[in-house]
């Protein structure tokens, strides 16, 4: 094969997905389910998200009026559309309850295995 690329799909050390780098689900492999018949399901596996405390804290935000999840992504994360990394920072299975209390704190931190500035 004359494609590098390719070759590292091949072999597995690279892993194509049909989703962006900014999703939620874009390290999450996919698994293949044959039926009696033949016929192949393709679906996502199940992904886990590991325990807030197991996220470097970088700093917190006090929930104010009018705050909503894509925008504090916006501006902490660089992206609207990793709302989800403050859902798994804050353990919060419903994104809303994120922004409903005002007040509350929310925690801002680094992707899980990253250490923190402090060697977290």
């Amino acid at each position: 094969m004359s494609d590098p690329v390719q070759a590292l799909f091949q072999v597995g050390v690279l892993k194509s997905t049909d989703f962006p780098p900014n999703s939620r689900y874009h390290d999450v492999p996919t698994r293949r389910l044959t039926a009696p018949d033949g016929s192949v399901t393709v679906y996502l596996a199940r992904r886990l998200v590991p325990p807030p405390e197991r996220f470097a804290l970088l700093q917190e935000h006090s929930v104010t009026q009018g705050d909503r999840l894509d925008r504090l992504a916006a501006r902490y994360l660089g992206d609207p559309e990793r709302f989800w990394a403050l859902c798994d920072a804050n353990g919060a299975i419903r994104p809303d309850e994120l922004v409903e209390t005002l007040g509350r704190r929310l925690r801002i931190t680094l992707p899980e295995g990253i250490p923190g500035p402090f060697g977290e």
